[in-house]
Protein backbone atom coordinates (compact mmCIF):
# COMPACT_ATOMS: atom_id res chain seq x y z
CA UNK A 1 0.00 0.00 0.00
CA UNK A 2 1.34 3.42 -1.23
CA UNK A 3 0.40 6.76 0.99
CA UNK A 4 2.11 9.54 -0.84
CA UNK A 5 -0.17 12.13 1.07
CA UNK A 6 -1.58 12.25 4.28
CA UNK A 7 -4.91 12.58 5.01
CA UNK A 8 -6.96 15.52 4.75
CA UNK A 9 -6.94 17.76 8.00
CA UNK A 10 -10.30 19.27 9.00
CA UNK A 11 -10.96 21.77 11.77
CA UNK A 12 -13.12 19.63 13.97
CA UNK A 13 -16.05 17.19 14.48
CA UNK A 14 -18.54 19.22 12.66
CA UNK A 15 -17.29 19.57 9.42
CA UNK A 16 -18.24 15.67 8.49
CA UNK A 17 -20.52 14.89 11.51
CA UNK A 18 -23.74 15.03 8.96
CA UNK A 19 -21.99 11.89 7.00
CA UNK A 20 -22.54 9.83 10.38
CA UNK A 21 -25.14 7.93 12.46
CA UNK A 22 -22.75 6.34 14.97
CA UNK A 23 -19.40 6.95 16.01
CA UNK A 24 -17.01 4.50 17.93
CA UNK A 25 -14.81 6.83 19.96
CA UNK A 26 -11.14 5.48 21.41
CA UNK A 27 -11.69 6.67 24.93
CA UNK A 28 -7.45 7.41 26.11
CA UNK A 29 -6.01 9.83 24.49
CA UNK A 30 -9.28 11.08 22.75
CA UNK A 31 -11.20 11.74 25.78
CA UNK A 32 -8.97 11.46 28.59
CA UNK A 33 -5.53 11.11 28.80
CA UNK A 34 -5.25 9.27 32.04
CA UNK A 35 -5.87 11.73 34.37
CA UNK A 36 -8.49 14.16 33.37
CA UNK A 37 -10.63 14.38 30.35
CA UNK A 38 -10.70 16.61 27.27
CA UNK A 39 -13.59 18.94 27.32
CA UNK A 40 -13.21 19.84 23.64
CA UNK A 41 -14.13 16.04 22.89
CA UNK A 42 -16.54 15.85 25.58
CA UNK A 43 -18.41 18.86 24.00
CA UNK A 44 -17.47 17.57 20.41
CA UNK A 45 -19.52 14.36 21.07
CA UNK A 46 -22.03 15.72 23.30
CA UNK A 47 -22.91 18.07 19.99
CA UNK A 48 -22.93 14.72 17.62
CA UNK A 49 -25.27 13.38 19.89
CA UNK A 50 -27.65 15.88 20.33
CA UNK A 51 -28.15 16.25 16.80
CA UNK A 52 -29.03 12.35 16.47
CA UNK A 53 -26.01 11.08 16.43
CA UNK A 54 -25.06 7.92 18.59
CA UNK A 55 -21.42 7.27 20.95
CA UNK A 56 -20.31 4.10 22.10
CA UNK A 57 -17.07 4.52 23.58
CA UNK A 58 -14.88 1.47 22.33
CA UNK A 59 -11.83 1.15 24.76
CA UNK A 60 -8.77 -1.56 25.00
CA UNK A 61 -9.00 -0.96 28.75
CA UNK A 62 -8.60 -4.56 30.26
CA UNK A 63 -11.94 -4.03 33.03
CA UNK A 64 -15.98 -4.09 32.65
CA UNK A 65 -17.70 -1.20 31.77
CA UNK A 66 -19.14 -0.54 35.30
CA UNK A 67 -15.50 0.36 36.58
CA UNK A 68 -14.82 2.14 33.71
CA UNK A 69 -18.44 4.86 33.84
CA UNK A 70 -16.92 5.55 37.55
CA UNK A 71 -13.22 5.92 36.17
CA UNK A 72 -14.59 8.52 33.70
CA UNK A 73 -17.21 10.08 36.11
CA UNK A 74 -13.92 10.90 38.50
CA UNK A 75 -11.75 11.76 35.27
CA UNK A 76 -15.40 14.52 34.75
CA UNK A 77 -15.91 13.65 32.17
CA UNK A 78 -19.56 14.25 31.36
CA UNK A 79 -21.98 11.27 30.61
CA UNK A 80 -24.03 13.41 27.65
CA UNK A 81 -20.75 13.15 26.18
CA UNK A 82 -21.67 8.98 25.08
CA UNK A 83 -24.39 6.90 25.04
CA UNK A 84 -22.67 3.61 26.44
CA UNK A 85 -19.41 1.63 26.53
CA UNK A 86 -17.32 -1.55 25.13
CA UNK A 87 -13.96 -2.75 26.78
CA UNK A 88 -11.81 -5.19 25.79
CA UNK A 89 -12.53 -6.22 29.59
CA UNK A 90 -16.08 -7.14 28.40
CA UNK A 91 -15.05 -9.06 25.48
CA UNK A 92 -12.12 -10.77 27.79
CA UNK A 93 -15.37 -11.42 30.51
CA UNK A 94 -16.90 -13.13 27.28
CA UNK A 95 -14.44 -15.29 26.41
CA UNK A 96 -13.78 -16.61 30.05
CA UNK A 97 -17.35 -17.25 30.54
CA UNK A 98 -16.86 -19.66 27.62
CA UNK A 99 -13.84 -21.94 29.54
CA UNK A 100 -16.28 -21.66 32.31
CA UNK A 101 -14.64 -22.72 35.38
CA UNK A 102 -11.29 -23.75 33.76
CA UNK A 103 -8.35 -22.86 36.03
CA UNK A 104 -6.67 -19.97 34.38
CA UNK A 105 -3.28 -17.62 35.79
CA UNK A 106 -3.81 -13.63 35.69
CA UNK A 107 -1.18 -11.52 34.88
CA UNK A 108 -1.83 -7.72 35.38
CA UNK A 109 -2.01 -5.48 38.69
CA UNK A 110 -4.86 -6.27 41.40
CA UNK A 111 -6.64 -3.29 40.17
CA UNK A 112 -7.99 -5.04 37.10
CA UNK A 113 -9.79 -8.24 39.16
CA UNK A 114 -12.58 -6.46 38.62
CA UNK A 115 -12.69 -8.73 35.57
CA UNK A 116 -13.15 -12.06 37.33
CA UNK A 117 -15.57 -10.25 39.75
CA UNK A 118 -18.18 -10.04 36.93
CA UNK A 119 -17.16 -13.11 35.54
CA UNK A 120 -18.50 -14.46 38.68
CA UNK A 121 -21.92 -12.87 38.26
CA UNK A 122 -22.62 -14.34 35.04
CA UNK A 123 -21.33 -18.21 36.47
CA UNK A 124 -22.08 -17.72 40.32
CA UNK A 125 -18.44 -18.28 41.47
CA UNK A 126 -15.25 -17.25 40.02
CA UNK A 127 -12.77 -19.74 37.78
CA UNK A 128 -10.09 -20.74 40.23
CA UNK A 129 -7.07 -17.96 40.31
CA UNK A 130 -3.88 -20.14 40.33
CA UNK A 131 -0.15 -20.29 39.69
CA UNK A 132 0.90 -20.76 35.66
CA UNK A 133 2.15 -24.54 36.41
CA UNK A 134 -1.53 -25.24 37.07
CA UNK A 135 -3.44 -23.11 34.85
CA UNK A 136 -5.00 -24.46 31.89
CA UNK A 137 -4.61 -21.29 30.17
CA UNK A 138 -3.66 -16.83 30.67
CA UNK A 139 -5.35 -14.08 30.92
CA UNK A 140 -3.21 -11.07 30.21
CA UNK A 141 -4.80 -7.67 31.20
CA UNK A 142 -1.12 -6.06 31.70
CA UNK A 143 2.02 -5.66 33.78
CA UNK A 144 1.80 -6.51 37.32
CA UNK A 145 3.60 -2.76 38.04
CA UNK A 146 2.33 0.24 35.95
CA UNK A 147 5.48 1.52 35.27
CA UNK A 148 7.01 -2.12 34.77
CA UNK A 149 9.42 -3.05 32.11
CA UNK A 150 8.34 -6.35 29.71
CA UNK A 151 11.26 -7.79 29.91
CA UNK A 152 11.32 -9.35 33.48
CA UNK A 153 8.25 -11.53 31.95
CA UNK A 154 10.34 -13.64 29.61
CA UNK A 155 10.53 -16.52 31.84
CA UNK A 156 6.74 -16.65 32.17
CA UNK A 157 6.38 -16.66 28.76
CA UNK A 158 9.05 -19.21 27.62
CA UNK A 159 7.22 -21.15 30.15
CA UNK A 160 3.96 -20.42 28.78
CA UNK A 161 5.09 -21.88 25.41
CA UNK A 162 6.50 -24.96 26.72
CA UNK A 163 3.07 -25.72 28.30
CA UNK A 164 1.27 -24.61 25.01
CA UNK A 165 -1.18 -22.21 26.83
CA UNK A 166 -3.21 -19.94 24.97
CA UNK A 167 -3.09 -16.36 26.42
CA UNK A 168 -5.95 -13.78 26.33
CA UNK A 169 -4.72 -10.37 25.86
CA UNK A 170 -7.28 -7.87 27.39
CA UNK A 171 -5.95 -5.13 26.16
CA UNK A 172 -4.20 -5.47 22.62
CA UNK A 173 -2.23 -1.93 23.32
CA UNK A 174 1.53 -1.77 23.26
CA UNK A 175 1.64 1.55 25.47
CA UNK A 176 -0.30 4.46 26.48
CA UNK A 177 0.33 7.64 27.56
CA UNK A 178 -0.36 8.88 31.40
CA UNK A 179 -0.37 12.78 31.29
CA UNK A 180 3.22 12.92 29.87
CA UNK A 181 4.03 9.21 30.59
CA UNK A 182 4.50 6.67 28.23
CA UNK A 183 3.70 2.74 29.66
CA UNK A 184 3.75 -0.44 28.90
CA UNK A 185 0.46 -2.12 28.40
CA UNK A 186 -0.82 -5.81 28.07
CA UNK A 187 -0.23 -5.71 24.13
CA UNK A 188 3.65 -5.10 24.43
CA UNK A 189 4.02 -9.23 26.30
CA UNK A 190 1.26 -10.30 23.69
CA UNK A 191 3.35 -9.36 21.19
CA UNK A 192 6.33 -11.11 22.88
CA UNK A 193 4.46 -14.17 23.12
CA UNK A 194 3.16 -14.12 20.05
CA UNK A 195 7.03 -14.00 18.90
CA UNK A 196 7.91 -17.00 20.37
CA UNK A 197 5.06 -19.28 18.64
CA UNK A 198 2.64 -18.76 21.25
CA UNK A 199 -1.36 -18.44 20.97
CA UNK A 200 -2.75 -14.92 21.35
CA UNK A 201 -6.06 -14.14 21.70
CA UNK A 202 -7.07 -10.51 21.14
CA UNK A 203 -10.18 -9.27 22.59
CA UNK A 204 -9.68 -5.87 21.80
CA UNK A 205 -8.67 -3.05 18.26
CA UNK A 206 -8.13 -3.76 15.98
CA UNK A 207 -9.30 -6.98 16.35
CA UNK A 208 -13.14 -7.45 14.39
CA UNK A 209 -14.37 -8.81 17.91
CA UNK A 210 -14.92 -6.00 19.67
CA UNK A 211 -16.20 -3.37 16.68
CA UNK A 212 -18.98 -6.18 16.56
CA UNK A 213 -19.58 -5.95 19.93
CA UNK A 214 -19.81 -2.18 19.74
CA UNK A 215 -21.59 -2.36 16.69
CA UNK A 216 -24.45 -4.43 18.13
CA UNK A 217 -24.49 -2.22 21.51
CA UNK A 218 -24.86 0.74 19.12
CA UNK A 219 -27.87 -1.06 17.75
CA UNK A 220 -29.74 -1.44 21.10
CA UNK A 221 -28.99 1.77 21.85
CA UNK A 222 -30.51 3.44 18.76
CA UNK A 223 -33.38 0.63 18.74
CA UNK A 224 -32.77 -0.14 15.46
CA UNK A 225 -30.33 -1.21 12.59
CA UNK A 226 -27.95 1.00 10.67
CA UNK A 227 -25.86 1.47 7.52
CA UNK A 228 -22.54 0.55 8.48
CA UNK A 229 -21.12 3.26 5.97
CA UNK A 230 -22.32 5.73 8.27
CA UNK A 231 -20.02 4.80 11.30
CA UNK A 232 -17.11 6.95 11.91
CA UNK A 233 -14.32 5.64 13.98
CA UNK A 234 -12.37 8.46 16.14
CA UNK A 235 -8.69 7.18 17.23
CA UNK A 236 -5.65 8.40 18.45
CA UNK A 237 -3.69 4.87 17.84
CA UNK A 238 -3.17 4.27 13.66
CA UNK A 239 -1.99 0.53 14.72
CA UNK A 240 -5.27 -0.10 16.76
CA UNK A 241 -8.15 2.25 16.01
CA UNK A 242 -7.16 3.27 12.55
CA UNK A 243 -5.89 -0.06 11.16
CA UNK A 244 -9.08 -1.87 13.16
CA UNK A 245 -11.93 0.54 10.95
CA UNK A 246 -9.91 0.21 8.29
CA UNK A 247 -10.41 -3.43 8.50
CA UNK A 248 -14.19 -3.09 8.88
CA UNK A 249 -14.84 -0.58 6.61
CA UNK A 250 -15.67 2.34 8.46
CA UNK A 251 -14.25 5.56 7.88
CA UNK A 252 -12.14 7.00 10.51
CA UNK A 253 -11.10 10.27 12.27
CA UNK A 254 -7.33 10.47 13.49
CA UNK A 255 -6.74 12.32 16.90
CA UNK A 256 -2.68 13.72 15.89
CA UNK A 257 -2.12 14.43 19.82
CA UNK A 258 -2.67 11.02 21.41
CA UNK A 259 -0.44 7.93 21.26
CA UNK A 260 1.29 9.10 18.45
CA UNK A 261 2.70 12.86 19.31
CA UNK A 262 6.06 12.19 19.86
CA UNK A 263 6.47 11.95 16.59
CA UNK A 264 3.82 13.64 14.55
CA UNK A 265 4.39 16.72 16.86
CA UNK A 266 8.06 16.75 17.46
CA UNK A 267 8.28 20.56 17.42
CA UNK A 268 4.89 20.71 19.80
CA UNK A 269 5.69 23.64 22.74
CA UNK A 270 3.73 26.62 22.46
CA UNK A 271 1.60 27.33 19.12
CA UNK A 272 3.23 24.50 16.71
CA UNK A 273 1.17 21.84 16.40
CA UNK A 274 2.08 21.07 12.94
CA UNK A 275 2.12 17.30 11.90
CA UNK A 276 5.56 16.35 10.68
CA UNK A 277 4.03 14.67 6.98
CA UNK A 278 7.14 12.45 6.41
CA UNK A 279 6.51 10.87 9.69
CA UNK A 280 2.95 10.68 8.94
CA UNK A 281 3.47 8.80 5.74
CA UNK A 282 6.04 6.94 7.08
CA UNK A 283 3.53 5.64 10.18
CA UNK A 284 0.23 4.81 8.01
CA UNK A 285 2.34 3.11 5.58
CA UNK A 286 3.72 0.76 8.76
CA UNK A 287 0.20 0.67 9.70
CA UNK A 288 -1.31 -0.33 6.28
CA UNK A 289 -4.47 1.80 6.81
CA UNK A 290 -5.20 5.51 6.37
CA UNK A 291 -7.98 7.74 8.14
CA UNK A 292 -10.67 9.65 5.88
CA UNK A 293 -9.53 13.12 7.83
CA UNK A 294 -7.22 13.85 10.74
CA UNK A 295 -7.45 17.09 13.66
CA UNK A 296 -4.59 17.67 16.28
CA UNK A 297 -7.51 16.99 19.31
CA UNK A 298 -11.64 15.96 18.62
CA UNK A 299 -13.11 19.37 18.57
CA UNK A 300 -16.57 20.48 17.64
Amino acid sequence: MSFNSVSKPIAGLSELAADYDVILSDVWGVVHDGRTHTPAAADALTRFREKGGTVVLITNAPRPRAPIVQMLDAFGLPRAAYDSIVSSGDVTVDLVCERGLAPLHHIGPPKDLSLFDTVAERLGEKPPLLPLADADYVVCTGLFDDYGDPEPYQPSLVAMKERDLAMICANPDIVVHVGDDLLWCAGALAERYAGLGGRVIMAGKPHAIIYEAALKEAARVRGKDFDRARVLAVGDGLFTDIRGAAAQGFDALFVTSGIHRDALHPANGGDDWSVDEAAYRNLLAEAGAAPAAHLRELVW
